[in-house]
């Protein structure tokens, strides 16, 4: 995958960070996308190939996904998966029903035109995808309509909180959106939520972003995966 990037960018110390950064990018995607499920066993050998990279960067990643709570580093064994548990999820949908209101809530009062106008065109999106049953493209879309809300909030602790939030929870947003009919509620949801921010009504925009959370939370208990 990244054969060649020492060789084009040097071996400085900026190279070696770059590299590192991407690897760890890469393995925390595939963890919370389920393409490594809790407890794989990510071998040295075999990812140094799939990179092109040598061990110490890739070394370094796993350290850092060691300290994100992703893996967990046992000498003689390599790094094994721990993924994100059920009570993981249960714990950060219980902050987030109360953060989501509040950054619907600072979006009504804090919006600009131009953040207005990528929203409104990332519900559109959303709904032509949805017509074109693309569950990877709407569930992109559904991070990108959040994120927004959370940057025209202009409150960066809560900012930041969120998007931890909203890349842990990738995977929890897919079981969700795998239920039947969701995908049209979830835009349905998003279209009030946004009609709501636009005419800068705080309270309706908090008590939407609210429900629109708890129905995620119910649907993700409904899943195939949460019955096994």
């Amino acid at each position: 995958m990244f054969v060649g990037m020492q060789n084009r960018r040097g071996e400085g110390a900026g190279a070696k960070l770059n590299l590192r950064t991407r690897i760890f990018q890469v393995l925390e995607q595939d963890i919370l996308n389920g393409k490594y499920p809790s407890g794989t066993n990510l071998t040295e050998k075999e990812l140094c190939e799939e990179f092109g990279v040598s061990r110490t960067p890739l070394r370094e990643a796993l350290c850092q996904l060691e300290l994100e709570g992703l893996v967990e580093c046992i000498p003689n064994k390599g790094a094994v998966v721990l993924g994100i548990s059920d009570q993981d999820i249960n714990d950060i949908y219980a902050i987030k029903l109360a953060l989501d209101g509040l950054a619907a809530r600072l979006a009504a009062e804090r919006i600009t035109p131009e953040e207005l106008t990528e929203l409104e065109e990332t519900v559109s999106l959303t709904e032509f995808y949805v017509n074109k049953d693309d569950l990877f493209k709407v569930l992109e879309l559904d991070s990108r309509f959040h994120d927004i809300i959370c940057q025209a909030g202009k409150n960066r602790p809560l900012r930041s909180m969120m998007g931890n939030f909203h890349n842990y929870i990738k995977m929890a947003r897919h079981k969700s959106l795998t239920n039947p009919g969701r995908t049209s509620l979830m835009l349905e949801e998003h279209q009030k939520i946004l009609a709501a921010i636009s005419a800068g009504d705080a309270d309706l925009a908090d008590r939407l972003s609210v429900e629109h959370t708890s129905r995620v939370v119910s649907n993700i208990q409904r899943s195939p995966e949460a019955a096994e």
